[in-house]
């Protein structure tokens, strides 16, 4: 019902200013107040389930979040023991090529001087080329153990002499080449080593 209607069977009059009655303010059904109990606790009721709405999806975002971070270690996990997985491989199949070499090596260290055998001396240096250029291609590089102190990591020693020209731990001879593929070690220098 409006304010300042009369109701059915009530006369109306304007109270007078500063009573009571005109400070007093006007009482509600008690439908009304059923009905503004029930909005505030369908309003109490809706906060609760917008709450625990907002909680579960902070839930779900963080499971998400975690979830996405686990894989992408899982992806960068899986990448990198495929690269170890091809440079172990393609190692293996590289340290059976070195040994070809080291018999190339040896054969163009005796190479004939003159006639036929300087020809063919030389198409065995091409090869031996060809296959250094291959390595090369493919990373592998040879260890300078010539000049570098011996290096248990690097290197293999197959005897300590004395050795007046050398100091203490120092490589006197290159037996056999060691090589490197990246930073890892495919085969070790074969070295005699001063004492």
């Amino acid at each position: 019902m409006e304010k300042g209607k009369k109701r059915a069977g009530q006369k109306f009059t304007q109270p007078e200013s500063g009573s009571a009655e005109a400070a007093a303010p006007e009482t509600a059904s008690p439908s009304e107040v059923e009905s503004a109990q029930a909005l505030t606790e369908d309003l109490e009721h809706m906060k609760k389930e917008l709450e625990k709405a907002q909680q579960q999806s902070n839930e779900y975002f963080e499971g998400w979040q975690r979830e996405r971070a686990d894989f992408s270690n899982y992806k960068k996990r899986i990448e990198r023991d495929q690269a170890s997985l091809s440079q172990t491989i393609s190692g293996n199949i590289i340290k059976k090529y070195l040994v070809i070499l080291d018999d190339l090596e040896r054969a163009l260290k005796h190479r004939p001087s003159d006639g036929n055998g300087a020809l063919w001396a030389e198409g065995i240096e091409l090869i031996y080329r060809k296959l250094l250029n291959i390595l090369d291609q493919e990373g592998i590089q040879r260890i300078p153990a010539e000049t570098e102190e011996f290096d248990p990591n690097r290197h293999e020693a197959i005897s300590y002499e004395e050795s007046p020209d050398h100091t203490s731990n120092q490589i006197i001879e290159v037996i056999e080449q060691g090589y490197m593929h990246g930073d890892r070690v495919l085969r070790p220098a074969r070295v005699r080593v001063a004492r």
